[in-house]
């Protein structure tokens, strides 16, 4: 199973972050040819995947929803290790289906080696990550779609795209990771357990 997962270009969650901390080690990334600055973004998602998976606290409602899910799942994830959005979300979507394994089976392809798929999943004509596609494998459909973030960071870039104020790339990244930080993924559970309360 695990060869035929390797040959589809789809990684379990284990084996990404294997991969990830491969490429941190090794001083590259998940994309190529690999730039500076990725390999530095790379970094420090690593950094930023492993405290959360440290300091997580799952909401008891979300927990109970997922584990009364019914049917079987497929989540597959667009990702690369250098997406700081994917870093803040990735390991609470992990968390999430690591709480019925049997049930929810997550699987990480990344974004630059599967275009075609990708472009079916853009957000506002743009190839933004993360993004998951969850499917029902009992009942052989697409579940729902979620991505690339919490409706109040896509707010967040929505408004500084229109009107920048002067404010940089960087500096808008430093708010956004600032929003990730007081928020410790209670956006997102939120709106996973809205999601999984309007399953089949």
């Amino acid at each position: 199973m695990s060869t035929l997962l390797t040959e589809l270009g789809l990684y379990t969650y284990e084996s990404y972050l294997k991969k990830f901390e491969e490429w941190v080690q090794t001083g590259t990334t998940s994309s190529v040819p690999p730039s500076q600055a990725l390999v530095e973004f790379t970094k420090l998602n690593w950094s930023r995947t492993q405290r959360i998976h440290k300091t997580i606290l799952l909401n008891p409602d979300l927990k109970k929803a997922v584990e009364n899910i019914q049917h079987h799942y497929s989540w597959i994830v667009l990702t690369e290790a250098w997406c700081g959005d994917s870093a803040q979300n990735l390991p609470v979507i992990a968390e999430i289906a690591k709480l019925n394994p049997d049930k929810i089976k997550l699987f990480i392809l990344l974004r630059d080696e599967n275009p075609e798929l990708m472009d079916k999943y853009l957000t506002n004509g743009a190839r933004a990550i993360p993004k998951l596609i969850a499917v029902n494998e009992t009942l052989s459909k697409e579940a729902f779609v979620w991505g690339p973030r919490p409706a109040p960071a896509q707010e967040m870039l929505k408004n500084w795209k229109k009107n920048p104020a002067g404010k940089s790339w960087d500096d808008f990244e430093r708010d956004l990771h600032g929003w990730y930080a007081k928020d410790k993924s209670y956006t997102l559970q939120a709106e996973y357990l809205e999601i999984f309360k309007q399953l089949d």
